[in-house]
């Protein structure tokens, strides 16, 4: 496994639409394994391929440090439900955070690790995540849609 950099808000990579992938090879699975190794290096509960300048639609997430990490590839959203504001951070825009309203609860689809179809429901700060991370993956940052982004009080832990 290898840490990754993260590309930083500015470069254009981070506008771009990501291209689906066509077969979860090893290759996919190794880049994944190498994300996760950078997320944590990085103390992130998510990062998509486009933040490591790889454009294809998947990211990983581990939305409770320790937990489960979800391995998400051409994620699609099927559907979401209510809304909540709560501020998120960015590996990418590192040093701010900002209010950003969410779905509540979503459903998702995607191809795991194995390249297994499965459906996954989420909510709360899970769901939060979810949606943070599959925006990186139509040239979406955090901050197109927040609200007081801010650098954070000595007391506010940036997420991201």
């Amino acid at each position: 496994m290898a840490i990754r950099n993260v590309v930083l808000d500015g470069d254009e990579i981070l506008r771009k639409h990501c291209r689906e992938v066509s077969e979860v090879t090893d290759r996919i699975r190794q880049t994944l394994e190498d994300m996760v190794e950078t997320m944590h290096q990085q103390s992130g509960c998510g990062l998509a391929a486009p933040q490591v300048g790889i454009m294809r639609r998947m990211f990983v997430a581990e939305p409770e440090q320790g937990g489960k990490i979800y391995y998400m590839i051409n994620p699609e959203i099927l559907e979401q439900e209510g809304s909540v504001s709560g501020d998120e951070g960015c590996l990418s825009v590192p040093g701010l955070i900002g209010t950003v309203d969410r779905p509540e609860r979503i459903k998702i689809k995607a191809l795991d690790f194995n390249g297994e179809e499965k459906i996954y429901d989420f909510e709360g700060w899970d769901a939060r995540v979810m949606c943070h991370e599959n925006d990186h993956l139509d040239g979406i940052l955090y901050t197109d849609k927040a609200v007081n982004v801010r650098e954070p009080e000595y007391d506010e832990e940036v997420e991201g």
